[in-house]
């Protein structure tokens, strides 16, 4: 008999979540701290996530005719200087090596726009050349001084970014706002993870850019977690890096440019988020298993059991359906690891089941058990898939409002901040008023400016008429 050596999750996500989030990213082999500070292995698990994300965002990206290419990891530290704005953004994250060949140091890129439009400053010519799209699947590295934790703060993280050129304002503002949309998509489709949408403010934009518009959510422990951005970066880049092209009127004229992108961040918010006190659960479509299969083994029966097993196995196969025959361990036990590692399907087949022509079908978003007949049991998977990607998302679109406080003066938005709340609230968005909360909002900051807001109301800080913002404490 094998000796188990039992996984189980040892703490509530209610009661401590830091704790709680760290046990099933590692114990649900998502990823694991690297021998070097700051740094994570993405495990298996996890990387058939991401390849999932890439999967259907390149699709999204042809129909929007963007092309993938690859930039260098080194950038000049020239290419910095060019842009001061973006530079003084960056100054504190950015790792830099010795380049002996050269004289001058080289970045480890923290985000590519300066060593892109480098390049594109030569192949841009012609408004002919216009709009070019261009898209990267790479590695960033960021030297955070934080505290590690998996996926959501580490010093090197997986990312896509997008970087395009455009004729005219007018065009970079819709495309800016179109690829935002393509992310909100992507969480909701995907990952089953509701997101806010909106406008960061002056403060909290991408250093050098024009506007930044995010997609947000609030994970259960009310903490917001920003989950993608796009940027509108007006014509600075263009102007630093001499982008140029020869207009329809024959003559030169500076174009306008965006950038936008989403980390291996998303993973960890898919795990806070739908996570329970057993372990991960998986949206069925990023799930490298859709399925577990279990047999349940007596001696007398085994045989039986074993090869209908494994006949329902190669039935099962487009589910990617994982059949565990393993000896030595008991049924419960396997149980128990599937239940951490979130396979959205368990399938248990025993000798009852077999005479009943049957088996047990129970879905790990709800635990809810039933009996299926093997004949409709295709039918049956494919219902159940569904319904949990659906059920996913409705509970955590019900856990997300359910975060959102509105207020209208500074007594009450101290209040909900301690309580851990979303804060709805008019305010100016001004980078001195900004400045003046930090001192007076118990950790928050300002999250976006929701799209499409109807009415207008004064700012709860300076009496200022106002839009909407949203306020929390953030990772």
């Amino acid at each position: 008999m094998a000796k188990e050596t039992q996984e189980a999750i040892t703490v509530k996500k209610s009661e401590d979540f830091s704790e709680w989030y760290q046990q099933v990213v590692q114990k649900a082999e998502l990823a694991d701290y690297s021998t070097v500070k700051g740094c994570m292995i993405i495990r298996p698990n996890a990387y058939y996530i991401w390849q999932q994300i890439q999967d259907y965002f390149n699709k999204r990206l042809k129909s929007l005719k963007v092309k993938n290419a690859y930039f260098p990891l080194f950038i000049p530290e020239k290419f910095f200087q060019k842009e001061a704005e973006h530079a003084q953004g960056f100054k504190p994250e950015v790792a830099w090596i010795a380049n002996t060949e050269e004289g001058e140091r080289l970045a480890i890129r923290p985000t590519s726009e300066t060593v892109m439009y480098d390049s594109y400053s030569k192949w841009i010519r012609s408004h002919k050349d216009l709009p070019l799209r261009i898209n990267q699947w790479v590695n960033i590295v960021r030297w955070e001084t934080k505290a590690t934790r998996l996926f959501i703060r580490t010093r090197e993280f997986l990312w896509q970014e997008g970087h395009c050129v455009y004729e005219t304002e007018k065009e970079c503002d819709k495309e800016t706002l179109i690829f935002l949309r393509e992310y909100e998509k992507l969480c909701k489709e995907l990952l089953a993870l509701p997101v806010i949408t909106g406008k960061k403010s002056e403060k909290e934009k991408f250093a050098g850019a024009h506007y930044t518009l995010s997609i947000e959510s609030i994970m259960p422990d009310g903490k917001a977690l920003q989950m993608g951005t796009s940027h509108n970066l007006g014509q600075g880049f263009a102007r630093s890096f001499k982008i140029n092209f020869l207009g329809k009127d024959g003559k030169e004229h500076m174009p306008w440019q965006n950038s936008w992108g989403v980390t291996t961040r998303l993973i960890g918010a898919l795990a806070m988020m739908h996570g329970d006190d057993k372990g991960l659960i998986l949206p069925p479509k990023v799930a490298i298993h859709k399925i577990v299969l279990v047999p349940i083994l007596f001696k007398d029966s085994q045989e039986k059991v074993l090869k209908k097993a494994k006949e329902l196995e190669k039935k099962l196969k487009k589910y990617d359906c994982l059949l565990d025959d393993r000896g030595g361990y008991s049924a419960g036990w396997k149980f128990n690891e599937w239940e951490v590692k979130g396979i959205p399907i368990r399938i248990e087949l025993g000798p009852r089941d077999l005479q009943k022509n049957q088996v047990v079908l129970i879905r790990r978003d709800t635990n809810h058990k039933k009996e299926v007949k093997i004949s409709q049991l295709d039918k049956a998977i494919k219902k159940t898939l569904e319904d949990i990607h659906n059920n996913l998302y409705e509970k955590a679109r019900k856990e997300l409002e359910s975060k959102v406080v509105e207020v209208d003066n500074l007594v009450d938005f101290r209040k909900a901040i301690k309580g851990d709340k979303l804060v709805k609230v008019f305010w100016c968005g001004s980078r001195d008023s900004e400045e003046e909360l930090k001192e007076l909002a118990e950790g928050a900051k300002s999250i976006n400016s929701p799209f499409d807001q109807n009415k207008k109301g004064k700012c709860f800080h300076c009496n200022k008429e106002s839009n909407y913002w949203y306020f929390a404490k953030s990772y």
